[in-house]
């Protein structure tokens, strides 16, 4: 019976990046033939990662090349979309999206219609070009230099050449000359959005000289049109499925961000219950006070929540902004969960300290983080000593919130945003919502906020948020 195959281990120089060693490793063992390297799927961990290694093929080439396709199988990542194509049209770029298209439209019309032996949908941006649906060939990604589509797309025009060999575009073009193919007759359509926009070409194309009638001609531009109804079909779809996660987002954190203020109007209308059985009406009527004030701000919670859902959590509503109004508020909404865990809270927040924002969603961000750095020390066995500061920073104020907790370690603090990624707080109640939260307000702010060690010995979180004019009396 043979041994079981162990799997290879390789190092990689430390003065050379992770996806330079890949592809060089994977161009000399798949790049032979015209679609050595297309045939490759790569499995990557994220999309930041997925742009890496694709700029890292870009750079290696050298020349006429088609790229492997590539699939993000791994986390929740910090990253933003390519603006580019999926703007338009919902593609994630790099993803091997052939499938994206394969109900609704037939290329093997367009070849048919056409009499050629292949066709392709391809999507161009400002570095490559994405084949997304075919027929005859294999689909995948190239550098927008070497495509074919791309030096003709934004015209607008339907292009017809009997014979690319002899047209001045494309006649040293790799997928003419050999690199790439050896394409002699080309005809394209651009696909263009309904806001105008031309974002690739449905083209068909052979190795032999042919000619287009103006029938066929005809027909290419229909089924254009077709491929360009799919794609918008697939990017409602794509917005609708988003719309729909961000519904459940939100209301989990409609959920976690209310607890708190809800906590302490049930605190002091417990309070004001025990002083009307003492007969100390003064201190029931001081207690309904601050119930009536942590129900005030529980609506205008609400209320600010809601508009920064409505508008996709872009941009809050901006007001100058009190820090020290806004920690007094916030501490208050928290004063059961700090006192239930006997924490020492200290402020050093100036009253001239004011920003750039939203008062309702910044009370909500200092709930958050206070009421973190009080929960997970807590939890570790410590008693929570929280020391909360503002100082001026440029034309920004920085927020330093510090616990004698167990801090985080480095590799876990960018996680430790992701929304619902509880890291190695499994033991800690909740639901991994406060730092994404705090994240999605303070990037709404255009603010910063980072993790860090605490000289408390536990996490120090740093908010930087801009500064506001001077209020005036």
């Amino acid at each position: 019976m043979a041994e079981p195959t162990r799997p290879q281990v390789y190092s990689i120089a430390a003065h050379r990046g992770f996806a330079d060693a890949l592809v060089a490793g994977l161009i000399p063992r798949y790049g032979e033939g015209e679609l050595g390297l297309a045939r490759l799927t790569l499995l990557l961990p994220s999309r930041r990662a997925e742009r890496i290694v694709t700029e890292a093929f870009v750079r290696l080439s050298g020349g006429g090349m088609l790229l492997p396709r590539m699939a993000v199988v791994g986390g929740l990542g910090g990253h933003q979309p390519d603006a580019g194509l999926e703007r338009f049209v919902g593609v994630p770029r790099m993803t091997a999206p052939a499938r994206l298209l394969a109900e609704g439209l037939d290329l093997s019309l367009a070849a048919t219609v056409c009499a050629t032996s292949a066709a392709a949908v391809n999507l161009i941006d400002d570095r490559l070009q994405h084949t997304v649906a075919v027929v005859g060939i294999q689909p995948g990604v190239c550098r927008r230099d070497d495509s074919m589509c791309a030096v003709v797309f934004e015209d607008g025009q339907t292009v017809v050449v009997d014979d690319a060999r002899a047209d001045a575009r494309f006649a040293d073009n790799p997928f003419v000359t050999g690199p790439l193919g050896h394409v002699r007759f080309y005809a394209s359509s651009p696909l263009i959005t309904p806001d105008g926009v031309a974002i690739g070409t449905l083209c068909v194309f052979g190795d032999d000289v042919a000619e287009l009638n103006a029938t066929q001609a005809e027909g290419l531009e229909l089924l254009a049109r077709q491929a360009v109804d799919v794609l918008e079909l697939r990017r409602h779809s794509h917005e609708l499925v988003r719309s729909n996660d961000q519904l459940t987002q939100f209301a989990a954190r409609i959920s976690h961000d209310l607890r708190n203020p809800l906590t302490a109007i049930a605190g002091q209308i417990e309070l004001a219950a025990d002083a009307l059985a003492a007969d100390d009406t003064e201190g029931a009527i001081r207690s309904l006070s601050h119930a009536e004030a942590a129900a005030g701000r529980m609506d205008g919670m609400i209320t600010s929540l809601l508009a920064f859902a409505r508008r996709g959590g872009a941009r809050p509503q901006r007001a100058a902004v009190r820090l020290s109004d806004i920690v007094a508020d916030a501490l208050d909404d928290l004063e059961s969960a700090i006192e239930g865990t006997h924490a020492v809270v200290t402020v050093d927040a100036p009253s001239d300290g004011l920003v750039s924002g939203d008062p309702a969603l910044l009370r909500v961000l200092v709930q958050n983080l206070v009421a973190n750095a009080v929960k997970f020390t807590q939890a570790a066995g410590v008693s929570p000593v929280i020391d909360i500061a503002a100082r001026p920073s440029g034309d920004a104020w920085t927020i330093t919130i510090d616990d004698n907790g167990p801090g985080v370690a480095p590799e876990l603090r960018e996680r430790a945003f992701s929304l619902l990624d509880r890291g190695n707080a499994g033991d800690v109640p909740g639901l991994g919502l406060g730092l994404a939260t705090s994240r999605l307000i303070v990037g709404a702010h255009d603010g910063r906020i980072v993790l860090d060690d605490s000289p408390l010995g536990g996490a120090r979180v740093r908010v930087t948020l801009p500064s506001a004019p001077v209020l005036t009396p």
